[in-house]
């Protein structure tokens, strides 16, 4: 998917949501666990009953790849269900891959040549040659960390080093990289006041922001200090949607939360556009 078809995508949902399938089985409504693949079967009825509201759906991989074969293959089942489906939905592989070039090469190929995503994201702590594998792949997207909303985030991605914060000078760095038109930025929401400093840096890329809804970020607060012209974000909520119930309601009331934050999204931007 381009950048502009995502752009496309936002306009006409009037929505900016990023679900994320982070499947916990002991989560999940218990009538599903008699089934054959329960986590494939809860995705299933959440895609469906959220597709219209979203633009983008973000399965964290450590929760499938918990469950060996099974979830993997649970995994699969999902990207291909949206791809066949819903080929409007822009996908995320949460995977936060990155190693030395061949490496990054092969996680690349996993996640865009087989399973088929739209983007995935990366840590960039080893550098230019273990994220530029992921960039070199057209009409795909690779969202790096850059502030995320974790408490340990302040460990080092805020520290001062030569005058400025290590956050800062990864965002100016990556810039650098060949084909860096194809990144996009990981931004938690539970640091609002952060947006300005990184619009000055990447005014026209999109970002990612997690935090949203259970982590206790404020919507507006972002859109305010980090929405551009483009849009150019994608607000995750996982948790407050897919958890919602854990009935025979289930997806229905996943809808409901998403309704919910999709409406805030659409006065948003009929205020703005």
């Amino acid at each position: 998917m381009t950048t502009q078809q995502l752009i496309d995508q936002i306009r006409i949902k009037k929505s900016f949501l990023c679900v994320g399938l982070d499947v916990d089985l002991g989560k999940i409504p218990k009538h599903l666990l008699t089934l054959e693949d329960p986590i494939f079967e809860f995705n299933k009825a959440i895609i469906d009953a959220t597709h219209d509201l979203v633009v983008s759906y973000k399965p964290n991989t450590a929760f499938y790849e918990a469950y060996g074969l099974k979830g993997w293959t649970s995994l699969q089942k999902t990207i291909e269900y949206i791809n066949e489906n819903y080929p409007d939905i822009f996908t995320i592989a949460d995977a936060k891959r990155g190693d030395i070039g061949n490496t990054s090469t092969m996680y690349a190929k996993a996640f865009f040549e087989d399973l088929k995503f739209d983007s995935v994201t990366v840590a960039p702590y080893m550098g230019k040659d273990s994220v530029e594998p992921f960039l070199a792949f057209e009409n795909k997207h690779t969202i790096m960390l850059a502030l995320t909303s974790n408490e340990g985030a302040f460990d080092f991605q805020t520290l001062q080093t030569n005058q400025q914060e290590l956050y800062k000078q990864v965002l100016e760095t990556s810039k650098t990289w060949k084909n860096s038109s194809n990144l996009m930025y990981v931004v938690g929401a539970t640091k609002a006041e952060y947006f300005t400093e990184v619009r000055k840096i990447v005014p026209d890329s999109f970002l990612l922001v997690p935090g949203v809804g259970a982590q206790g970020g404020s919507l507006s607060e972002v859109c305010k200090y980090g929405m551009n012209d483009s849009i150019g974000l994608l607000i995750n909520s996982s948790r407050g949607i897919i958890y919602a119930s854990n009935g025979i309601d289930f997806a229905q009331t996943a809808r409901e939360e998403a309704l919910k934050i999709q409406q805030e999204m659409n006065a948003i931007l009929d205020a703005k556009l």
